[in-house]
């Protein structure tokens, strides 16, 4: 089917984004969608699944331009020097974070097309490839309705299906709890769905070859379906219009993981694996990305963090971490309340720890993590603790440390980095053991569901670290744990990091009809609808 080529602008109501290349470009390397003149479901499954790996895969735009000022500083995950302004997050960096999704979203309807105009009987044999674009799409679509709220959706990036009408493709916003909803019954829908499916031998091999997130595993896509399921039920567990249902569907999901696989072992991670860094997939922008060599503050440690792991002697901070070059092997991390003289200071006496250049920065097969164990565990402990099943909660706690400490010690036999510092040693079973015992760790020291709750999330937080950074900010702000202090910023309005982020001008601009509706509720310190704490 030939494809038009259009306008590289990048809106939610009009953005179609052209997408192709030859098909060994695809099965050799994943190469760039927009390059071609012809596609099929196959291929443009894979430029679907392409348009937005940098948003998976550590990439420089994603971790310079839009985490590096803002979420990885209100998460505490790194640390900074304090200035004005700090605290509004930069439009350069929402907007590119807006653009990448409703590229995807255009690649995505281009994929519908694709499917409807085959036959019948073609559909047939083809439809898994739409039910787990599908998945793969509400997965993003959520990270967008966490950070921005209200977006369009159910009418954007249909410029293709309207036959290039763009006046009649100006998408409304939806909003944020009716597309939970949404997403979350038809989750539920094609969990039952993927059960039921048989891959015609036929198309296997071509799952097998486009698919770069799960190799054509279908198994795997049903424990991805099931975790994001888990996930988006246990982010509205505190909403009144959803507890009944979160509590049951979590319920039924934990009890019958034969029929809802999830993920439950580090070699069931859902992620975006590298196998050759001359390809298009690959981790080369994380280097840039958090600015590992220069002086931008996108790798240098947060006090908080650093602080609690060695006051517990988490046997991942030097994984994670290593000290700063006149540290004299001390562990040292900037206090987010400290003027920014003195963190200055600190800084340039080359005393602040830095990620672990050989584990993250320059390790050019990391891993795009999309859902792995050690989160979906922590998921597990916290519904166990909200239903008073204080066993099983505890059991999911530890097993979340010993999972997540073992996913990174996995990190390290896969780095290929050179020219930094040597391979940390990775954390031994002992070790893990005798933090999970240490006493800012250890379940049965905490007195109440209020301490053991704190336990949970500081251990996500630690976990997600800047790696999982979306995930991270949503949690932060959902449970209102771990607690941060911030330097007031008195000189603006946003005077302490905001809770949403808010429409990139470009839209507001193009969609100012549709984004009337929701002006009044744009604002960087209206809390989203499940952040109710």
């Amino acid at each position: 089917m030939k494809m038009k080529k259009i306008s590289s602008l990048i809106l939610a109501g009009l953005l179609l984004g052209a997408v192709s290349c030859k098909e060994s470009d695809f099965t050799d390397s994943y190469a760039d969608p927009s390059k071609i003149a012809e596609t099929t479901v196959e291929k443009q499954f894979t430029g679907f699944l392409q348009s937005t790996k940098d948003y998976i895969l550590p990439g420089y735009t994603n971790y310079f331009v839009a985490l590096r000022t803002s979420i990885n500083h209100y998460n505490q995950v790194t640390g900074w020097i304090n200035d004005s302004g700090q605290y509004i997050p930069g439009s350069s960096g929402t907007e590119a974070v807006w653009f990448n999704y409703y590229n995807m979203l255009a690649q995505y309807r281009e994929l519908q097309k694709a499917f409807n105009a085959l036959s019948a009987t073609d559909q047939a044999d083809r439809k898994f490839f739409m039910t787990v674009a599908t998945v793969y799409l509400y997965d993003q679509t959520e990270r967008m309705v966490d950070l921005f709220g209200a977006i369009p959706f159910t009418e954007a990036g249909m410029v293709g299906l309207n036959g290039g009408d763009y006046a009649n493709s100006l998408a409304k916003f939806d909003d944020p709890q009716t597309l939970y909803t949404m997403m979350l019954d038809d989750l539920k829908s094609i969990a039952a769905e993927l059960n039921a499916t048989t891959i015609n031998a036929g198309y296997l091999k071509s799952f097998q070859t486009q698919d770069f997130v799960n190799k054509g595993d279908l198994t795997a896509w049903k424990r991805y379906t099931n975790s994001l399921r888990l996930r988006m039920l246990n982010r509205v567990s505190a909403v009144s219009a959803f507890q009944s249902r979160s509590a049951a569907e979590m319920a039924e999901i934990l009890a019958n993981t034969s029929t809802y696989p999830i993920v439950e072992t580090n070699l069931q991670n859902i992620q975006i694996n590298v196998f050759n860094v001359n390809t298009d997939i690959n981790s080369k922008g994380f280097q840039g990305g958090i600015a590992s060599d220069g002086g931008w503050y996108g790798n240098t440690a947060g006090k908080k963090m650093i602080d609690f792991m060695n006051t517990n002697a988490d046997p991942r901070l030097p994984i994670l971490f290593e000290p700063g070059a006149s540290a004299a092997g001390k562990y040292i991390g900037i206090d987010p309340t400290a003027t920014s003289a003195a963190q200055t200071e600190l800084s340039n006496a080359g005393q602040v720890a830095i990620y672990n250049r050989y584990v993250t920065s320059h390790n050019q097969f990391f891993p795009g993590v999309i859902i792995n164990a050690a989160e979906v565990s922590l998921i597990k402990s916290e519904y166990y603790l909200r239903v008073g099943n204080d066993a099983s909660a505890k059991a999911a706690y530890e097993s979340a440390i010993s999972l997540s400490t073992n996913f990174y010690n996995s990190i390290i036999t896969v780095s290929n980095a050179t020219g930094v510092n040597a391979a940390p040693s990775p954390a031994s079973e002992s070790s893990i053991a005798k933090y999970i015992a240490a006493d800012g760790v250890n379940w049965d020291k905490a007195t109440s569901s209020t301490s053991k709750l704190a336990l949970i999330a500081t251990q996500k937080w630690l976990h997600f670290n800047l790696v999982q950074p979306y995930e991270n900010w949503a949690e932060t702000r959902r449970l209102d744990l771990p607690t941060f202090t911030f330097q007031v910023d008195n000189a603006n309005n946003q005077t302490l990091p905001p809770v949403k982020w808010t429409i990139p001008s470009n839209e507001i601009s193009y969609n100012a009809n549709n984004y009337s509706a929701v002006r009044d509720q744009d604002k960087l310190t209206t809390k989203l609808f499940w952040d109710v704490k």
